[in-house]
């Protein structure tokens, strides 16, 4: 099989991005949302793939096992922005889904959210994670992930991920203009990682309410038991092992799952620096991450 290059990041309307992502923008922004369609909003490894399956079990889950068990999720909750040389577009495969709800992903910066998402008042479910152990993850993922740039080192890694020089931009403006919209916008569920790993229960009650779902006790249960971090590792539909453009000789997809991971990466002096940067860049006193549970 012949792997693709690896792609360079460019400014993209002030956004880094790479053309895997920008190749087919005018499909995207055209988009047609649906009033009831779902979209999960994320940065990047901040818990998307655990939250797109939370909610597709909520959706679905009673309804179809062979769903669960021969659709893999990055086809049942396809990313909208995505494009890549002989598959279908992110756009192409969500106009393929026979699901009412649709379920629905992307990375993107919330000012480039195709604007039908906006209005059709669709529920929109962000998900965001602490920088420390976000930058982490995205790491190890850029590592293994022949369609996003060369990570290089982590120290210089470190140092692009305070410039924002990362695919789909600076997670900084990411998670607080996603924040922002909120509070003008009703129908965004904004959770966060460090909540759904203290108390996944709690927080599939609280995407129950929002979405309108009732299910069980038992059934929620039996879906807290499913998206346990390790259920998932070894859920080929979940895992994203049969992804042609990672390498899991390099990384796996879900590395830990957990929360101060950083700990084990930043050094002295490199977590002081970017507390530093921290401060300068996120002034919002209501949008306040935890680094350690």
């Amino acid at each position: 099989m012949d792997l693709p290059s690896r792609p360079e990041l460019f400014d993209f309307h002030g956004v880094s991005m790479t053309h895997h992502y920008t190749d087919n923008w005018e499909d995207i922004q055209n988009f047609q949302a649906r009033p009831d369609d779902i979209l999960v909003a994320t940065y990047p490894k901040a818990g998307t793939t655990w939250v797109s399956y939370i909610v597709d079990l909520l959706c679905f889950g009673q309804s179809s096992s062979e769903r669960e068990t021969s659709i893999p999720i990055y086809v049942r909750v396809p990313t909208l922005e995505f494009i890549s040389p002989a598959v279908k577009t992110g756009t192409e495969m969500v106009n393929d889904l026979r699901t009412s709800p649709r379920l629905i992903k992307t990375h993107l910066p919330v000012q480039f959210v195709p604007k039908s998402f906006w209005e059709q008042n669709c529920r929109i479910v962000y998900v965001a994670r602490n920088a420390k152990d976000n930058a982490v993850s995205f790491f190890h993922y850029d590592r293994m992930n022949i369609i996003h740039p060369e990570p290089g080192d982590w120290s210089s890694y470190i140092q692009r991920f305070m410039e924002g020089k990362m695919v789909f931009g600076s997670w900084y403006d990411h998670v607080n203009n996603w924040w922002e919209k909120k509070q003008t916008y009703s129908k965004l569920h904004y959770m966060f990682y460090e909540d759904l790993i203290e108390d996944t229960g709690r927080e599939i009650d609280k995407l129950c309410c929002f979405l309108g779902l009732s299910p069980s006790v038992e059934e929620k249960e039996r879906i807290r038991g499913r998206v346990q971090f390790d259920n998932m590792k070894k859920n080929n539909m979940v895992n994203q092992s049969t992804a042609r453009f990672l390498d899991f000789k390099i990384s796996p997809f879900m590395r830990k799952g957990k929360v101060g991971d950083w700990k084990n990466h930043f050094t002295v002096a490199q977590s002081e620096q970017f507390d530093e940067d921290y401060k300068k860049k996120m002034k919002n006193p209501t949008l306040q991450f935890r680094t350690e549970i």
